[in-house]
């Protein structure tokens, strides 16, 4: 009986870090969410796409990464709960803060917005990863932070 040889034609899964000059930065507030997240969105289509970001911490809130999840459309944009946690587990996060804008300028959450993050705080629950907040930015406007807002 001849041995198979899989290791040659399935495809292996490797996680990739990019190098060069990183930096961790310590989260103690929802403005410093905010601070990142006006870097982290493309301002020039900020008013254009809604974008979704997550953004991964260690146990000290410090910064491990952030994932684009998805770049949508002028009302929404997909939302992939799998996408987000996997990242979470790759990275060895043990919190996560969600971030998306609203083109429209009103940060204000849709309940679509508030029933995807509960969603989501169910989902990393089962692995012990927190979801600290998810803040909603606007070009003009500001920022909503449902952690602020007992939303979480």
């Amino acid at each position: 009986m001849a041995v198979k040889k899989y290791k040659s034609i399935m495809p292996e899964v490797t996680l990739k870090y990019r190098k060069g000059n990183v930096k961790k930065v310590k989260i103690s507030s929802s403005s410093d969410v905010y601070e990142i997240a006006m870097e982290l969105f493309n301002q020039d289509t900020l008013e254009i796409n809604e974008e979704f970001i997550a953004l991964y911490l260690n146990a000290s809130n410090n910064t491990i990464a952030w994932f684009k999840v998805s770049k949508g459309g002028i009302t929404g944009t997909v939302v992939d709960v799998r996408h987000i946690i996997k990242t979470a587990l790759d990275t060895n996060a043990v919190s996560i803060i969600l971030m998306h804008n609203h083109p429209s300028g009103n940060c204000t959450p849709s309940q679509n917005d508030i029933n995807r993050t509960r969603e989501l705080v169910a989902a990393a629950k089962l692995f012990n990863i927190r979801v600290h907040d998810h803040i909603i930015v606007t070009d003009d406007n500001g920022y909503f932070s449902m952690s602020d807002k007992d939303l979480i």
